[in-house]
């Protein structure tokens, strides 16, 4: 991207007009009590937003919105088809405004503007066709009954579906949870994470422009405990999906239990392993793939591939490529359209990202980064950092850092590799490199993971399932299988004569 390029970027980012109030029942609305809270870019320090701070009296209101829309019919109602045409529409909005919520995600979390642009946004607009062009096709059952019977199997909208979803894709994983749900007939109450709800925002606008009906898409930010736990407990929410850490899942967890019992469907945190085997007949391009799979999107993201096994007698070799591979993952300016990466969400995490760093250089042996840069007065920078030789029982062996750091380390043997990769709390993903067909299958059946990725990282489509076994949750994004999450089977047993 040229420098004239760049400058665009700016000069659109500047000349952005941010509302950050709610959208409730059609409208942009204030928190009741008025509180706002200052939307950082990580990326400079910058206030570029004040967005409405929510309270569970504020949680009441999109609720009681959202059922009042489900219970009317004005959507719930609607034929598949009709659905199907203004989902439709919607994504085509989204597309005539991609620059503006390329902008806002690069803005809010600090990821290269030039991927979410590419990759980010168009995703999320595909979600959308995807899941709009699917819903008419889904058939309902009539099962074998007695003679005199007959029974029909239909699924079922559940109602009021409430959506938490993260910072690290913001308008991406929401398309994952938003698209199915609505597809069906839900309405839904979505809180967007706290430091990145500007294109969550955005989207109801576009929503309401599409015809989707006021009060189907409620988005509700504020601070994750006090919304979360508002929306965790309300008995007038049918369905919670979420996305992000294990240990707020687990509390959602309790939230359900102690409320009515809403369903969940929780995809929580990673520790994903990429094994590579000696066999592997193209140790560079596994390689590049691999730096990939660890410092894409600044190495925040859940399914990142942050743990290298490697088998010992390439490992130095394999180590070396991977090093020179990194280097193409330098942090600096999002909005300049050359940097290979951006900025961690917020000082704070970058706080976190470095000491977990600190201590991996102390206990093993640095092989590339460890450098923590101040660009444009922000010190939310880290370069990719390669590690090894860390002890056995080291903790970051199975600790999410959800930041650019990759941990390496040796096996000797296919048993060994299993069960190091195995050795984590978590199940989301994994990677196995290997020219041997037998072996892929293989270890692909003993891996603990939702999704196993031969030859590649980190392989997902909107056909395939996502989500993880153990501690990374349950429940499925993507696929057909995302409808499980926001529907229910009735059976209507007919009885003749």
């Amino acid at each position: 991207m040229t420098d004239t390029m760049a400058d665009t970027w700016h000069e659109r980012a500047d000349g952005l007009s941010i509302d950050g109030r709610a959208v409730i029942d059609g409208e942009r609305v204030a928190a009741a009590s008025g509180a706002a809270t200052a939307d950082v870019n990580p990326a400079t320090g910058a206030v570029h937003a004040e967005v409405a701070a929510l309270a569970a009296v504020d949680i009441d209101r999109a609720v009681a919105a959202a059922r009042g829309a489900f219970d009317d019919g004005r959507w719930s109602r609607l034929s598949a088809e009709d659905r199907k045409v203004r989902m439709l529409r919607l994504a085509d909005l989204m597309q005539l405004h991609a620059d503006e919520l390329a902008l806002l995600d690069s803005l809010d979390m600090g990821k290269p503007v030039r991927e979410a642009r590419e990759v980010d946004v168009p995703g999320a607009i595909a979600t959308f066709r995807w899941y709009a062009e699917a819903v008419d096709k889904l058939l309902d059952e009539i099962p074998s009954t007695p003679p005199g019977s007959t029974a029909l199997v239909t699924r079922e909208a559940l109602g009021v579906v409430a959506a938490i979803t993260p910072w690290n894709y913001p308008l991406e994983i929401a398309a994952w949870k938003l698209a199915p749900a609505l597809a069906l007939g839900n309405s839904v109450v979505h809180k967007p994470a706290s430091v990145s709800p500007l294109s969550a925002l955005r989207l109801a606008d576009l929503a309401l422009e599409a015809g989707i009906p006021a009060g189907v898409l409620n988005v509700v930010p504020g601070p994750g405990g006090r919304v979360g736990e508002a929306i965790g407990l309300h008995h007038g929410i049918d369905a919670l999906t979420f996305t992000g850490s294990t240990a707020v899942a687990k509390t959602l967890l309790e939230y359900s239990g102690r409320s009515n019992m809403k369903r969940l469907s929780l995809e929580a945190g990673g520790k994903s392993a990429n094994i590579v085997f000696a066999d592997c007949d193209d140790l560079p391009g596994a390689a590049e793939t691999a730096a990939r799979g660890a410092f894409y999107n600044q190495g925040e993201v859940c399914s990142a591939n942050s743990r290298l096994l490697v088998e010992r007698r390439v490992h130095d070799e394999f180590v070396a490529l991977v090093a020179e591979a990194a280097r193409a993952y330098a942090p600096g300016d999002p909005l300049d359209g050359a940097s290979g990466s951006g900025a961690l969400v917020s000082r704070s995490h970058a706080d976190d990202v470095w000491a977990a760093i600190t201590s991996a250089r102390a206990a093993g042996s640095l092989v590339i980064g460890a450098e923590r840069l101040e660009i444009d007065g922000s010190d939310a920078f880290i370069v990719p950092t390669v590690v090894t030789g860390l002890p056995e029982q080291h903790p970051l062996h199975s600790t999410e850092v959800f930041g650019p750091l990759l941990t390496v380390e040796t096996f000797e043997t296919e048993d060994e590799a299993v069960a190091k990769a195995n050795a984590t709390a978590y199940g989301l993903a994994a990677s196995v490199w290997t020219s041997s067909l037998s072996r892929a299958h293989r270890v692909s059946q003993r891996l603990v993971a939702g999704t196993v990725s031969v030859n590649t990282v980190d392989a997902l489509g909107l056909t395939t399932p996502f989500g993880g076994f153990k501690q990374s949750g349950f429940g499925r994004d993507l696929s057909l299988h995302a409808f499980d999450a926001y529907s229910a089977l009735k059976t209507t047993w007919i009885q003749f004569g």
